[in-house]
């Protein structure tokens, strides 16, 4: 009996081991957010082939990743930089953003944005 216990036991720590072997984390983003967040929204955005979108600022900080595509980014004071598929990015809470644009004149852009919100502010405030 003790033989076969023991034998289960190997093998269930076999699994388990393999099981932390096929898991691996890759960091995409690390910053940090003067406010307490009391509530999120997560939003599945996409923009057409050659789209952009207008100036604008958000009043809650966001954090987002770029699922498919590449956009044009950039922040106010900032470089323009383009994100890629896999990238992450954060707008924070009130900066002017100049350019979110999809970079490709063919394909769709699609990400995901995470509002963190501290009350019930909007999602997005457009600048004239």
């Amino acid at each position: 009996m003790k033989p076969l216990i023991i034998i289960i036991l190997m093998l269930n720590a076999v699994v388990v081991m393999a099981q932390q072997k096929s898991i691996s984390r890759k960091e995409l983003l690390k910053t940090a957010i003067d406010q307490k967040v009391k509530s999120t929204e997560i939003q599945e955005i996409t923009m057409a082939a050659g789209q952009g979108a207008p100036k604008h600022l958000h009043p809650c900080p966001v954090l987002g990743i770029i699922n498919s595509g590449e956009a044009v980014f950039q922040i106010e004071g900032q470089e323009k930089v383009v994100l890629h598929e896999g990238d992450a990015f954060y707008e924070p809470k009130n900066a002017k953003i100049l350019h979110f644009d999809n970079a490709s004149a063919e394909k769709p852009l699609v990400f995901t944005a995470i509002y963190l919100k501290a009350g019930s502010e909007e999602n997005i405030k457009f600048i004239k």
